[in-house]
C-alpha cells in the first residue's frame, strides 16, 4: 500500500484550523505536525495554500443496491461519495426487497464487502409484524449502524403505524432508532383539500407539512420516552 506526506496544508481539524504536515501509513493516518521528514518512500504532495478537512459521515444514503440498480448502485454511489469527501456511509433499508430481515440486511454487507470504496453500514428496516427481527440488531450493535422506523408513508409498505410495535422496538432496542416523521392522518387532511387540483412537486411542503412532521415526532418522543 502507498504512503502519503502531505506537507504544509491548513488541516482543518477538532474546532481549529493549523498548517501542518501530515503523514498517512498503510492507509491510515500516521503522524500529524509541523515538519515531517521520512526516510521511507513515500508520494509527497505539496498542499501549501490548500485545505486539508477529515472524511465527512453521510448518516443517511439511499444506494438502490438491491433491486434499483437500474438508478444506481453501491460501487458508483461510494465512488460518488469519496469524491466528494464523503469517506463512511449509513445506508437505508427501503432497497428491493426491503431489508426487514437479517438475511437480507446481510446480503448488503456482502455486496459493499466487494464494491464499496467507503467506510459503510446499513440500516435494519421495520415493519409493522417484525419487531422481533429487528431487536436481534442488539447481537449486531459493532456493525449495524441503527433501526430505520418510517412512522410516514415515504415508502410504501414499511411505513409503521402500530403502536404495540413501535412500543417494543424503543422499549427494548440497544442500538440507534432513526424516524422518519410525517403524521398520516394530518397528510390526509392536506390531500383531501387539494382535491380536484391538480398536484405539482410545488404541493409537496403543503401535503406534508410542518405539522406533520411535528405530530409524527412529538408521537417518537413520547413513546422514547
Amino acid at each position: 500500500m502507498q504512503n502519503y506526506l502531505i506537507k504544509n496544508a491548513s488541516i482543518v481539524n477538532e474546532g481549529r484550523t493549523f498548517s501542518s504536515d501530515l503523514l498517512i501509513k498503510n492507509g491510515r493516518i500516521e503522524k500529524i505536525a509541523p515538519q515531517i521528514n521520512c526516510t521511507e518512500a513515500v508520494v509527497e504532495i505539496n498542499a501549501e495554500g490548500l485545505h486539508l478537512l477529515p472524511g465527512a459521515i453521510d448518516d443517511q444514503v439511499h444506494f438502490r443496491e438491491p433491486g434499483l440498480t437500474h438508478k444506481a448502485n453501491i460501487f458508483t454511489e461510494s465512488r460518488a461519495a469519496v469524491a466528494g469527501g464523503i469517506t463512511s456511509f449509513m445506508e437505508m433499508p427501503n432497497t428491493v426487497p426491503n431489508a426487514l430481515t437479517h438475511e437480507l440486511l446481510e446480503d448488503k454487507y456482502q455486496i459493499a464487502a466487494q464494491s464499496s470504496l467507503a467506510n459503510y453500514s446499513f440500516f435494519m428496516g421495520t415493519s409493522n409484524n417484525n419487531a422481533d427481527e429487528v431487536l436481534k440488531t442488539n447481537d449486531r450493535k459493532k456493525d449495524v449502524c441503527g433501526i430505520k422506523i418510517f412512522m410516514g408513508a415515504s415508502t410504501g409498505n414499511m411505513l409503521v403505524d402500530n403502536y404495540l410495535t413501535l412500543d417494543k422496538i424503543f422499549r427494548e432496542a440497544e442500538v440507534l432508532i432513526a424516524t422518519h416523521c410525517e403524521d398520516e392522518k394530518v397528510i390526509k387532511r392536506n390531500l383531501d383539500a387539494l382535491q380536484g387540483i391538480e398536484l405539482t412537486p410545488q404541493h409537496h411542503p403543503v401535503i406534508r407539512d410542518v405539522e406533520a412532521c411535528f405530530e409524527s415526532s412529538f408521537s417518537a418522543i413520547q413513546i422514547g420516552r
